[in-house]
């Protein structure tokens, strides 16, 4: 391959898988833009604790919902049309927070806002996964990852622009309720931009190459996979798979063999403890963590935009290593750097340190170190560990696992923040975290460089030698 048809390769290479990583950036703008509307809505409604936790995380159980029909329809009808979905739900959720009449109206938009998220969560990467070639896989799927935090600190401004600009002036618009007195449906309702975006941008890519092999369809999984990489290339990835024949059952019954048993332990373990690691109590109650540090309401704000900046740059380091330094270097980093961060913040709040950067600066510490390990590397782990006949189908039980895991953190913390109180809250969380490093020094492989085939021979021949 020429440097001019390389080129024009990993342009569309990209491209595409921008396209889908728009699927993270809806992820993350809807999970995080939640941070600014809590108070808002806790007024508007007179939420009780109860209730401020159910309208934070009925949003995660409808992820949990979504995600759990998501696999079996990706793998029946492919992940191109299950994205489509995804984005369509997306829409409606949008446009339905923002002009709800009721709490209960409200919550209902939050749980169709959460089907997409689930969605959107597992066939995202589980697409760039099988589209990218093995050597760029994991910057590609970590792509999923940068514009999942590119959509949190976007939905952070754009809650502090529209909570600075909240004015009256709008009344003789008819938008009184939407950008002044109840700003927090423009908030909610932003969302419909990018969703609309991805549902059109999603009928310019293909099918998946490797669904279309397993469908039979090897003509057009050959041509995409060509554009991709080129025609060797494309007749590597299509010989391999071949090679692995077809001894599967397509069933989520072969993931449970004694020869996967790894692969699903890391299926679960990996995605559940990336969220009780606490990041999500950062993003969706940072504001609040920081006022209890003594940071005013604006101070807080601004300081929730910045834990969003360095959680963009930091997914950089993930971005530009994770296919040369490997998985293994950047978990183990990544993750004992958190567990420390997380243990000094709460000695901080225990110690009544409350005052000046030191809280914000370990809670960085905390953001940087998930930003360039849990992660994108969660992601593309999971994206590449599981057998190709039941990706789909795996895929979804290991980020049913994540939004489990988001579920719980998500009700638990403001629980935990009035019952235990923020020293015990982080001090939980790292305990929680902790076990990671177990889990990636015991069970996971280096996956480097290895074609989704190659990954899954590794499992056979691990199983043989411990026969």
């Amino acid at each position: 391959m020429n440097a001019t048809v390389r080129s024009q390769s990993n342009l569309y290479l990209y491209l595409v898988c921008l396209v889908a990583a728009l699927g993270g950036f809806l992820f993350g703008f809807d999970t995080a833009v939640i941070s600014g509307t809590i108070s808002l809505v806790k007024a508007d409604f007179a939420l009780s604790p109860v209730s401020e936790g159910w309208f934070v995380s009925c949003a995660l159980l409808g992820c949990i919902i979504g995600v759990s029909f998501s696999g079996k329809l990706s793998d029946k009808y492919g992940r191109r049309i299950v994205l489509i979905i995804s984005a369509v739900l997306f829409l409606g959720s949008a446009i339905g927070c923002m002009f709800s009449e009721s709490f209960n109206i409200l919550i209902a938009s939050r749980l169709i806002g959460g089907l997409g998220i689930g969605v959107a969560s597992m066939v995202s990467p589980l697409y760039i996964s099988e589209f990218a070639p093995s050597r760029l896989r994991g910057m590609m799927v970590s792509l999923y990852q940068l514009a999942l935090t590119i959509g949190i600190v976007l939905a952070y401004f754009s809650n502090a622009y529209l909570a600075g600009h909240a004015s009256a002036a709008y009344a003789t618009e008819g938008l009184t309720k939407i950008f002044s007195t109840e700003v927090w449906r423009a908030m909610l309702g932003l969302g419909a931009l990018p969703a609309g975006i991805f549902l059109l941008s999603l009928f310019l890519v293909p099918e998946s190459p490797r669904w279309l092999l397993l469908q039979g369809k090897e003509r057009q999984a050959a041509e995409i996979l060509t554009r991709i990489d080129g025609e060797e290339a494309a007749a590597r990835e299509i010989r391999a798979f071949k090679a692995q024949g077809d001894d599967s059952e397509g069933s989520i019954k072969e993931l449970f063999k004694p020869v996967y048993r790894k692969a699903l332990w890391i299926g679960l373990l990996l995605p559940f403890l990336s969220q009780v690691c606490g990041i999500n109590a950062v993003i969706y109650y940072g504001p609040r963590i920081l006022e209890q540090a003594g940071f005013t309401l604006n101070n807080a704000l601004g300081g929730q935009v910045t834990i969003g900046l360095v959680n963009v740059v930091f997914t950089f380091v993930a971005i530009f290593t994770v296919d040369k330094w490997g998985r293994r270097p950047l978990l183990f980093a990544g993750v004992g750097g958190a567990v420390v961060a997380l243990v000094i913040i709460g000695a901080l709040f225990a110690l009544g340190i409350t005052t000046g950067p030191w809280i914000l600066i370990f809670i960085l510490a905390f953001i940087s170190c998930f930003a360039f390990s849990f992660g994108p590397v969660c992601w593309v782990v999971i994206g590449e560990i599981f057998p190709n006949a039941i990706r789909g189908k795996a895929m979804a039980l290991a980020t049913l696992s994540l939004w489990i895991g988001n579920f719980l953190v998500g009700q638990l913390t403001p629980v935990m923040l009035e019952g235990l109180g923020s020293s015990w809250t982080f001090w939980i969380f790292a305990l929680c975290c902790s076990p990671a490093l177990l889990l990636t020094w015991k069970l996971i492989p280096e996956t480097k460089g290895r074609t989704l085939e190659d990954i899954e021979n590794h499992w056979k021949q691990d199983f043989e030698n411990h026969q």
